[in-house]
């Protein structure tokens, strides 16, 4: 069950606390669409989707004409065609293979698809995401793909207790990003660094994330 008078206030509340510092991506996965309208009612501008499945059986109830959605899920290679073109941007781009799928696939729609790749700061086995030291290599490969355009990175650190270890994460983060930036890779525009959700996003904003992206702090926990 949904509130939507504590959604409306939780709402207002982050979007007064982020202060214009960075953007608000509402994470939707397993919210239906007409609490979706709602938020956008409130609001809420950008959605994030993880399964290519649930955002497209609910795709066309959200009123799209007031919000702009991204994929921010694990993507597979045998789901790339149907997911480009039903979003904005990709934010989970993981590996070459997949931005050559989503670059081939944008062209036979004739679009160019924004795109982030993401990172596995924390080293993970259960996170995907490329190593830091393969990031460069994984760029400079999917740079050359037509159909998309690399806009920045995005990553989902480990869980930590303490700010200080948030914040260290988060900063490792942020100079992985100004550094390929320094670096005018053609085609990588490096301007979205996408990290930080509800438990953490206050600590990521400090350290320059531009895009945080928060669900159970909107919505409630999820059943």
């Amino acid at each position: 069950m949904y509130d939507k008078r504590q959604i409306k206030e939780n709402i207002e509340r982050i979007i007064k606390e982020i202060n214009g510092r960075a953007a608000l991506l509402a994470a939707t996965k397993t919210v239906p669409p007409e609490i979706i309208n709602f938020a956008a009612d409130c609001g809420i501008t950008l959605i994030g989707e993880n399964r290519v499945q649930e955002y497209l059986s609910k795709r066309e109830m959200i009123n799209l004409d007031n919000v702009r959605a991204h994929l921010i899920g694990h993507l597979q290679t045998n789901k790339v065609s149907k997911i480009v073109g039903k979003v904005d941007m990709i934010e989970s781009i993981d590996s070459v293979k997949v931005a050559k799928a989503v670059s081939d696939a944008s062209l036979k729609r004739g679009i160019v698809t924004d795109v982030l790749v993401q990172v596995n700061i924390g080293r993970e086995d259960t996170k995907h995401g490329v190593m830091a030291e393969e990031l460069e290599q994984l760029l400079r490969a999917a740079a050359c793909f037509k159909g998309i355009k690399i806009r920045g990175l995005m990553a989902i650190p480990p869980i930590y207790d303490t700010e200080r270890e948030k914040r260290a994460v988060f900063s490792d983060m942020c100079k992985l990003f100004i550094d390929i930036k320094g670096k005018n890779i053609d085609n990588v525009a490096m301007d979205i660094l996408s990290m930080g959700m509800s438990a953490d996003y206050r600590e990521a904003i400090m350290e320059g994330s531009t895009l945080v992206r928060i669900g159970s702090a909107i919505f409630g926990s999820r059943s």
